[in-house]
Formats: structure tokens, sequence, C-alpha cells
């Protein structure tokens, strides 16, 4: 039977290397994405998620089989908050009734191993929270700084992320009804979100100086889709709020023996 997917920002990077993926096995995808998509939605707003809910209900006919939550930004600026967590939040959340249907529901959505690196307290606390509001004012704040502190918006945005699968991932909604929640942390992927990083020898050095892979160095984007279609698809049963590294060793590096 052909399976039907949500994959979110599928218009670039990861999301579309994803869906192209998928697609090539025979499922169904249902894009989402700023345009170029199924459903054209600003997951930075909340009018935004929900007319995503309510247009992927209409085009999957009420029943799906995948989550894919991939959409985000790396910027130091207020709507990574939007996106990054409380949008990959409502998405996961609002599209999780339209699993129940499904012999074998999968979710899965995209951290980052810079959920490692340093992170503003203040705007963790406030994504735990679910209080958008006080989270959006706080990178407001950040953002004054992009060199500095507005670098911390991102991580934390992904930390609280990971934090947030790990928590609803064994809770009734998800692993009591069957449903694997878990998420994919990648280092440095060759996408438009990463090109002006890389845009030099030098800059690529110095970036790889940050996030050490020393496996393989930066990975293309279909690296990170095999591992993400495989979290979605029938095979996995059993894998549960776990945060899967998929970043040539700079989780290794950076934490040693050190894990949650």
């Amino acid at each position: 039977m052909t399976r039907t997917s949500v994959v979110t920002g599928a218009a670039s990077g990861i999301g579309l290397t994803t869906t192209k993926l998928l697609e090539s096995r025979g499922e169904r995808v249902i894009g989402v994405d700023l345009h170029d998509a199924d459903v054209v939605a600003d997951l930075t707003t909340e009018r935004g998620r929900t007319d995503m809910v309510e247009r992927v209900r209409e085009l999957s006919g009420g029943t799906l089989d995948a989550l894919y939550a991939v959409a985000g930004l790396a910027l130091p600026i207020p709507a990574t908050v939007a996106v990054n967590y409380f949008g990959m939040v409502a998405t996961l959340v609002g599209l999780r009734p339209l699993l129940l249907g499904s012999p074998a529901p999968r979710a899965v959505g995209v951290a980052s191993m810079a959920s490692l690196f340093p992170v503003d307290d203040e705007l963790v606390a406030n994504l735990t929270a679910g209080d958008e509001p006080a989270a959006l004012a706080r990178a407001e704040i950040l953002a004054k700084e992009p060199e500095t502190t507005g670098g911390l918006i991102y991580g934390s945005t992904k930390k609280a992320f990971a934090q947030w699968v790990r928590r609803a991932a064994a809770t009734a909604d998800w692993a009591g009804a069957s449903i694997p929640l878990n998420a994919v942390a990648p280092g440095v992927i060759a996408t438009p979100m990463t090109a002006g990083l890389m845009a030099t020898d030098e800059a690529r050095a110095a970036l790889l100086r940050q996030v050490p892979m020393p496996l393989n160095g930066v990975a293309e984007p279909i690296v990170v889709a095999r591992l993400l279609a495989w979290l979605g698809g029938v095979e996995n049963t059993h894998l549960c709020g776990q945060v899967v590294f998929v970043d040539g060793g700079s989780d290794v590096v950076i934490r040693g023996d050190s894990t949650w």
C-alpha cells in the first residue's frame, strides 16, 4: 500500500531531497513550504500553522502515514524561534491526529548538532514553557548583537526541540498510540542554508573547526534524507525519543563519553 507523508521545508535543502527520495520509493508526498509546494504556508505564524494543518487534512483525505518536520531557519533573528520550535511542534502536534488511521504511523523532526553549543538559558526556558511571545521578545534582545548573542538563537531552538522530542515521545499521545517520534541532528550539510558559510576555502575550514566532522567532512542532503526516510518508514518500530546525530562525528568529538 502506498504511504502518504508530509514534508515541511519541501522546496529546498534536506526537505526537497527527502521529498524526492520518498517519491522515488513510490510514496505520495504532500510538500509544505513558503513557495513551490503543495501547501504554501508560513510556519512562523499561528495562522500559517493552522492553515497548513487544515490544508494537509484536505489533501490527505484525513490520513497520513508519516510526518517529516524539516522546515527551519539558521539566522540570528526572532523568526528562527518561530519556525524552528513553535512551527516544528505545531506541525507534529497538529498533524498527529491524521496518523491515527495509519497501520504504521511515524513522525520525525530535524534538530541539529548545534544543540551541543552554548545556548541562552532564558530563551530555552521560554521555549520549553511554550511561551511564544516571551520567546520572541527574548530573541529580539539577542538579535541586537547578531555576531554574539544572536548566534545563540539557533542552537537554543534546536536544544529545546530535541528536549521536546525526548519528553513527548514516550507519552500516551505518541508511544501510547504506537507512533515512534524521533529526531535527527545533522552536522554541516551542503544546502542553500549553509552556502554562505562555505563560500571560500577559508570560511569552510573555519566552520569545520567549529563543527568538527572527522568522518567524511561536510555531508550532502541525501545523507540526512536517507536517515529521515528510515525513521519515518515501516521498519522503524521501536526507536522512541531518540535524537540521532548524523554529523560526521561532531557529537563524539565535542561530548566524548558524555551523553544525556
